[in-house]
């Protein structure tokens, strides 16, 4: 059977172009863009990971993260250090003023998001994640 799915496609698409518009400025006002804040987010409170294991933990694909690490590394909130397990490859984690970054950004940021989210419900909320989750489902079968 043959469904449309081109209203859907539109809706997805616009969904996160708004997310994109409302979150990005408030980010931005922290000096950050949503790709590092993504990497930042992801490292906050966790040990040092690969960078293979950042990618498959954030939003940015490879090509895109290379360029940020650079960029984060540069301002002194990420380190690089040769993995001890493998030497091919470098592990990645925040360093103290990266931290401190993440302590400040991250609970700030999620509260300007609950400003939009906390308009739907506990239902509409457990349904749209149940829907994006079923998605994700298909698109990585």
């Amino acid at each position: 059977m043959q469904t449309n799915f081109l209203p859907v496609l539109r809706n997805l698409v616009s969904a996160y172009q708004g997310f994109e518009r409302y979150s990005a400025p408030d980010l931005r006002s922290m000096g950050l863009t949503m790709t590092q804040f993504d990497v930042i987010a992801t490292l906050g409170n966790q040990p040092p990971m690969t960078c293979k294991e950042l990618g498959e933990k954030t939003l940015v694909t490879k090509g895109t993260l290379t360029g940020v690490l650079e960029r984060l590394e540069s301002k002194g909130i990420l380190d690089r250090k040769l993995n001890p397990d493998d030497a091919r490859s470098q592990m990645i984690g925040l360093t103290i003023e990266g931290q401190k970054l993440f302590e400040r950004v991250f609970p700030a940021h999620l509260q300007y998001l609950g400003k939009a989210f906390n308009q739907l419900s506990a239902k509409e909320l457990a349904e749209l994640s149940n829907v994006l989750q079923t998605l994700t489902t298909v698109f990585d079968k």
